[in-house]
């Protein structure tokens, strides 16, 4: 097979024998351009930092996206994550259906809510009471506020890589599309914002001490992902998160765990039932909502009472905990309380970083695989990646052209080296091993 490589002009396919047809994705792609900013509602979809056309979707099943084209694609993107029973899961979708024929959404308060929040305390303990809301951004957002509304102080300490939404003062250094589009900060975020904003290297506890030190007693808290998923997979270091508990404990500081990611991903009870840290605040998105847009903070009593209409933080949304998000998120979770499910999901992807592991060796093309359960990133990089910095140098060149080969044999992988691959209980055998044969021929052609 011919190397493959993009056209600068146009970004067609060009150096293979067999391209996919995508008529329809690109003469829509140029409409949305019309209608849309970048022709996308969320940045990393316009496929930028990779070249080519985004691929329009017309339907998922199981494992597999279907586009406007006809084209079938092993997806390992997944929605960015919660699709972790893969697309339209038959309990998940009939739950829907039932839910919708009782209407979309109230106002007013449901049983539904109830259960969901019961469900995810009983997985998730340290959220002794949850507030739901309506996506992960205005969880972190409200989380914050609840923090600095209980310690009355300003500060945050965030982490460079992670993204935590795009709230204002979180997108300083942030991960995911900002990382991807190289955007270090946000314009229109004005400075007196950010000032409360400080930054350091994740795994670097050095640097965390020297800021609680200097600054601890005017730091509300600190916002970790404790599995960072927003610079590819990167791992905390063996004593990085039990440092950011006792630094926190010592300075009266709360620690807040962003779980939107990891949470009921990497185990049900997420990464802090992994690690076995219990932080004081915690917040959910993705895998609650089945698929649907959902999001949840909650974390100690006495933190969460301040909120509206108990205490003086307020909050409020109109669509927080609609039905039809909710249902999802049961339904979801009801599932995944199978015996053998992250058993089985661990498995595969151990499965999938394997193969894809030999076959770049086999090639002699450097990688560095990280894996925790079933979110899983490959640097093409030859050092080792433990931080926003390391992770910048990677070959995003080689890995757009990886991309494209992978693409055009249809296994479709996030449009960015810097995000999280993600399998589904629906990845079967057979997907694995073509995912594999894939990396094969695409690494060969590197």
């Amino acid at each position: 097979m011919r190397s493959l490589f993009l056209d600068p002009l146009n970004f067609r396919m060009i150096g293979c024998p067999a391209v996919m047809k995508i008529t329809r994705s690109i003469k829509l792609f140029e409409e949305a351009q019309q209608l849309i900013p970048g022709g996308v509602n969320s940045p990393v979809r316009a496929f930028r930092s990779v070249g080519g056309h985004p691929r329009f979707i017309h339907r998922a099943k199981g494992s597999k996206l279907y586009d406007l084209d006809g084209n079938t694609y092993i997806d390992y993107v997944l929605s960015w994550g919660p699709m972790i029973l893969g697309h339209a899961s038959p309990p998940v979708i009939g739950a829907i259906k039932k839910a919708a024929g009782r209407g979309t959404s109230y106002g007013a308060p449901t049983e539904l809510e109830v259960d969901l929040a019961r469900h995810i305390r009983t997985a998730v303990p340290s959220m002794e009471k949850i507030r739901l809301v309506s996506s992960g951004t205005e969880a972190v957002m409200s989380a914050i506020r609840v923090a600095r509304g209980f310690t009355k102080r300003d500060g945050i300490l965030k982490f460079e890589g992670c993204y935590h939404g795009h709230s204002d003062y979180l997108l300083a250094k942030a991960g995911s599309g900002m990382m991807t589009l190289g955007i270090p900060d946000s314009l229109g975020v004005p400075a007196d914002f950010a000032k409360h904003t400080f930054t350091a290297p994740y795994n670097d506890i050095r640097t965390v001490q020297r800021l609680m030190r200097e600054r601890g007693k005017h730091i509300a808290c600190i916002i970790v992902e404790p599995i960072a998923g927003n610079m590819g997979v990167v791992p905390p270091a063996h004593d990085f998160l039990p440092a950011l508990r006792q630094l926190t404990l010592e300075n009266d500081s709360l620690l807040i765990f962003d779980e939107v990611i990891s949470g009921f991903r990497v185990d049900y009870g997420g990464a802090q039932a992994l690690y076995g840290i219990t932080p004081d605040l915690t917040v959910l998105g993705k895998i609650i909502g089945g698929g649907l847009p959902v999001g949840a903070y909650g974390g100690r009593t006495e933190i969460m009472d301040l909120i509206a209409p108990t205490g003086p933080v307020y909050q409020a949304g109109t669509l927080s905990g609609n039905p039809l998000a909710v249902t999802a998120g049961l339904a979801t979770l009801k599932q995944l309380r199978a015996k053998q499910l992250y058993k089985n999901l661990e498995e595969r992807s151990a499965a999938v970083a394997e193969g894809i592991g030999k076959e770049a060796q086999r090639a002699g093309i450097p990688i560095i695989q990280h894996r925790v359960g079933s979110m899983l990133t490959a640097f093409f990089a030859s050092d080792p990646v433990v931080d926003w910095n390391s992770a910048k140098r990677s070959d995003t060149k080689r890995y757009g052209q990886f991309f494209h080969q992978m693409l055009e044999q249809g296994v479709y992988l996030a449009p960015s080296q810097f995000e999280a691959a993600f399998l589904s209980t629906a990845h079967s055998s057979t997907d694995i091993e073509r995912t594999i044969k894939a990396a094969r021929v695409a690494f060969k052609s590197l």
